[in-house]
């Protein structure tokens, strides 16, 4: 195992963040990040190519921490670090922060191959096994009407038809059961005390571990340094508010954890300076609702929107994705009175912003 603590001189980004270990595990490494916690890192084969998990040292074993996406260059990586980062040690149970595929990809692959119990959130699970079988089948009716009211074009439509399931492709077959973990749990892993710190709006019901002995949070998608986590609404749900449990997630989390707490993300580097984080995390998105009613002086699809939520042009390649945060932020407005939709004879949605008077902007 690569030795590297958290008192490693650190790097900063000018954004209030510092980074105490700036070079990340190549796949099949695990380095160490605080006391008992190693790193590991799996590439993903996306425009955001890695994905972070950990393994906490528990007495004779470990407890690891989410699995990567299904793939043969992350079931390699996993056998190296079976055999030679984990020291051949056993493991003893598997926590997976969220039902997306990144990170529960493995779950079944290796409670199967190590003969761990796995342990996730109950709307997480659900949801996984949910999505699992419900992408085994045809692209239902109901999104391809929930897209055509964002504004896809024909072509678009039959694209997602066509590459429907991407779900699946990822994520090996899920354990059939289940422990589960829920908000304020007291989990004790080799000797340490960790606390379920339960976050919403990126998923249902995300999963974080707080080490509150020395500070030490395991964030998964809650907390990133560099990008803000996808906040979507999807058809299954569509008049859904994620964009408001996020934003009351991110205020819960700024009041609970302290300033020096070291955040272990999913995605990017170990860094402190949390609170300048979390009021990046939120200002962005307040930047965002402001542009995007700017846009609504005029009446708008969801498609229109991009520019305003995102500050660029959109490609089709993230589509869907970028959909689905459009649309929770026009839910958002919608939520709170500051927008109103239109449904036009081609089931196509129009949206417009609600004139707010001086004394409740």
């Amino acid at each position: 195992m690569a030795d590297g603590q958290a008192t490693t001189t650190a790097n900063g980004d000018g954004k209030g963040l510092t980074y105490p270990m700036p070079d990340a595990p190549a796949p099949g490494e695990a380095v160490e990040v605080a006391r008992g916690v190693l790193w590991l890192r799996f590439s993903l084969p996306f425009q955001l190519n890695h994905v972070n998990a950990f393994a906490i040292r528990d007495g004779e074993g470990w407890t690891l921490i989410d699995t990567g996406l299904r793939t043969p260059d992350t079931v390699a990586a996993w056998e190296m670090i079976l055999a030679e980062g984990l020291e051949g040690r056993p493991v003893h149970r598997l926590i997976c922060t969220h039902m997306h595929p990144d990170h529960i990809g493995l779950a079944g692959w290796l409670c199967e191959r190590t003969g761990a119990p796995l342990l996730m959130s109950r709307l997480e699970y659900v949801t996984g096994r949910m999505l699992m079988a419900e992408e085994a089948g045809d692209a239902p009716e109901d999104g391809a009407l929930y897209y055509c009211a964002a504004g896809w074009t024909e072509a678009q439509i039959e694209r997602w038809r066509a590459d429907y399931g991407g779900f699946g492709k990822g994520v090996s077959p899920m354990p059939r059961r289940y422990l589960r973990l829920s908000d304020g749990d007291a989990i004790e892993i080799g000797g340490d005390q960790w606390t379920v710190v339960v976050g919403s709006g990126h998923s249902p019901e995300h999963v974080c571990l707080w080490r509150r002995s020395d500070d030490l949070f395991i964030a998964g998608d809650q907390i990133l340094p560099r990008i803000s986590s996808n906040v979507s609404v999807w058809p299954t749900e569509p008049q859904a508010d994620p964009l408001g449990d996020w934003m009351d997630s991110l205020a819960r989390l700024r009041g609970l954890l302290p300033e020096a707490t070291l955040v272990l993300p999913s995605h990017g580097e170990p860094f402190f300076g949390v609170h300048a984080r979390l009021d990046a995390l939120k200002r962005g998105h307040e930047v965002a609702l402001k542009r995007l009613e700017r846009t609504l002086r005029q009446p708008s699809r969801v498609v229109d929107g991009f520019p305003a939520v995102f500050g660029r042009a959109v490609g089709d390649g993230v589509l869907g994705m970028a959909t689905g945060e459009a649309q929770a932020h026009l839910n958002y407005l919608e939520r709170r009175g500051r927008a109103t939709r239109t449904r036009d004879k081609d089931g196509v949605d129009w949206w417009t912003a609600v004139e707010q008077d001086e004394e409740t902007t």
